[in-house]
C-alpha cells in the first residue's frame, strides 16, 4: 500500500451495491470482498440497533455514514492527521456534492442502479477535489473562503447591477474558489450550499461561459436552478443563480462586457491577493506563518499559509513547507473545534454537530475561549469570541507568552482596521 492512502466508497444502503470508489494516494482499487466486508459490518450493526460510525486499526481510520436510508458512504484513511470530525465532514461534503449535481430525488428513489452509476460520474471532479490537498479550508470549516480586496466597493456595486440585469438576486464574484464579492441574498443561502457552489466552479475546467444545472442541498434539493458562470479574466469568474431566463447567450453578449469591462484592472488586481487572501498592506506579526479567521455570523472565512508577501526576513530553518503549514493548521483547527471550542447550544452560530465533539476532561465545566499547542517545529494559538474564531500558526521561536497578545492584535486588525 502506498503512503497515506484514502479510499471513498459509495453504496446503496439497502442492497449494498457499490456505486463508485474514489481514492487518493493509491493506484490500486479495493477488492469486492473488502468493500463487502466494510458494508456488511455496518449493516449487521444496524440490524442489531447499533449505530456504527467509526473504528480504528493500527494505521487506518474507517468512518461510515448513511444518508436518507438510501446511500451509504464509507471512508478509509491512513493519513496521520485524519480525525472523526474531518472524515465526517468529508462524507457530508461528498453527499452534498452528489445532491448539488444530480438532485436528491435520484439518490433517495433509486430505480435503476446502472443509470445512477452513470449519472454519478458527473460528480467525480467535485468529489475528488474534497479528497485532494487544497488551498482552501471551506471543506473543513463549512464556511466560505473569502478574499479581502481594496476594490471591494467598486466590485460589489458592479456585481449587484450585473446580477439584477441578469434577472437574479443571487450573484458571486470568485477567484480560485474564494469569494471576492457576493450579493446579499447569495450570503443568505445555507453555508454548505455556498461552499459547494464555490468548490464546483473551482473544480470545473476553465471555460469562457457555462450554463450548469444545480440543486441546492437545503434550499431546493429536488428542483434545479441554473448556474451561469463567466470567466472575466483567467482565474476570476462571475456566477449567477437564476431560473429559466435569461439565456446564456444574452447575458454573455449583452451584459458581461457592459458591466465588467470598465472594472477590468480592479479584477486583475484581485489575483495578486488571492493566495494571501488579503492585501499586502495588512500588517501581520512577522512570526505568523498561517491564519484562519472565521466570521461566525456570515459563515465566511479568511485562510492563508502565506501570511507575508516577502518572507526573506524569516530564517529558512524556521520555515515549514506550505503543505506542512496546511496540515498543521487543519490539525489544530480540528483539535480546537472538537475538544475546546464546542458548539453553542443557545445561539446556534456554529455548525459543528455535538456528536463529533470530544468530551472535555473531567473537572472542567466551563467552555474554553482560548487554547494553544507547542511543538518543536511550530506553535498554534486559537481564540473564540462572539463573532469570530481565530487560529494562528506561529514560528517555533515566537515566545509562548506573547501569542495571546499577538492574537488579540490580529483580531483587532480584522475587526476594525480591515473589517471582515
Amino acid at each position: 500500500m502506498e503512503e497515506s492512502p484514502v479510499f471513498l466508497l459509495c453504496l446503496t444502503a439497502r442492497s449494498g451495491v457499490p456505486l463508485y470508489c474514489r481514492s487518493k494516494g493509491s493506484s490500486r482499487q479495493l477488492t469486492f470482498s473488502v468493500i463487502g466486508s466494510l458494508n456488511g459490518v455496518h449493516m449487521f450493526a444496524n440490524n442489531q440497533n447499533v449505530l456504527l460510525t467509526s473504528t480504528c486499526t493500527e494505521n487506518t481510520k474507517v468512518v461510515w455514514r448513511a444518508f436518507h436510508d438510501s446511500i451509504t458512504l464509507i471512508v478509509m484513511s491512513s493519513e496521520k492527521n485524519a480525525s472523526d470530525l474531518s472524515l465526517h465532514k468529508l462524507l457530508e461534503n461528498v453527499f452534498g456534492a452528489m445532491v448539488l449535481v444530480i438532485g436528491l430525488e435520484e439518490l433517495t428513489n433509486i430505480k435503476n442502479v446502472e443509470r445512477l452509476k452513470k449519472d454519478l460520474r458527473s460528480c467525480y471532479k467535485l468529489i475528488d477535489s474534497f479528497l485532494m490537498e487544497n488551498e482552501n479550508m471551506g471543506d473543513l470549516t463549512q464556511c466560505v473562503d473569502c478574499v479581502i480586496t481594496n476594490d471591494l466597493a467598486i466590485l460589489q456595486e458592479c456585481l449587484d447591477s450585473f446580477t439584477q440585469a441578469s434577472e437574479s438576486n443571487f450573484g458571486c464574484l470568485m477567484a480560485g474558489g474564494k469569494v471576492l464579492a457576493a450579493t446579499e441574498k447569495w450570503w443568505r443561502l445555507a453555508a454548505q450550499e455556498v461552499m459547494l457552489l464555490c468548490w464546483l466552479v473551482a473544480s470545473l475546467p476553465p471555460h469562457s461561459s457555462r450554463d450548469y444545472p444545480v440543486y441546492l442541498p437545503q434550499g431546493s434539493p429536488t428542483v434545479p436552478h441554473r448556474l451561469l458562470t463567466f470567466q472575466l479574466v483567467p482565474g476570476v469568474d462571475v456566477c449567477v443563480l437564476c431560473g429559466p431566463s435569461p439565456t446564456l447567450q444574452k447575458v454573455e453578449t449583452e451584459l458581461v462586457e457592459r458591466f465588467w469591462k470598465p472594472v477590468l484592472d480592479p479584477i486583475k488586481s484581485c489575483l495578486r491577493v488571492q493566495m494571501r487572501s488579503f492585501p499586502a498592506s495588512v500588517p501581520l506579526h512577522h512570526g505568523i506563518q498561517g491564519l484562519l479567521l472565521v466570521n461566525r455570523d456570515f459563515n465566511k472565512s479568511l485562510y492563508t499559509v502565506q501570511a507575508h508577501p516577502v518572507e526573506a526576513m524569516q530564517a529558512p530553518e524556521l520555515q515549514l513547507t506550505l503543505e506542512q503549514r496546511r496540515s498543521a493548521l487543519r490539525t489544530f483547527y480540528t483539535l480546537a473545534i472538537s475538544r475546546y471550542f464546542t458548539s453553542d447550544s443557545s445561539d446556534g452560530k456554529t455548525s459543528i454537530d455535538h456528536q463529533y465533539e470530544e468530551t472535555f476532561p473531567n473537572g472542567f465545566t466551563h467552555s474554553a475561549h482560548q487554547c494553544y499547542t507547542v511543538s518543536s517545529s511550530h506553535k498554534c494559538y486559537g481564540m473564540k469570541t462572539d463573532l469570530y474564531l481565530l487560529f494562528l500558526l506561529f514560528n517555533a521561536d515566537v515566545p509562548t507568552f506573547s501569542m495571546r497578545a499577538i492574537a488579540n492584535k490580529t483580531l483587532q486588525l480584522f475587526s476594525k482596521d480591515f473589517p471582515f
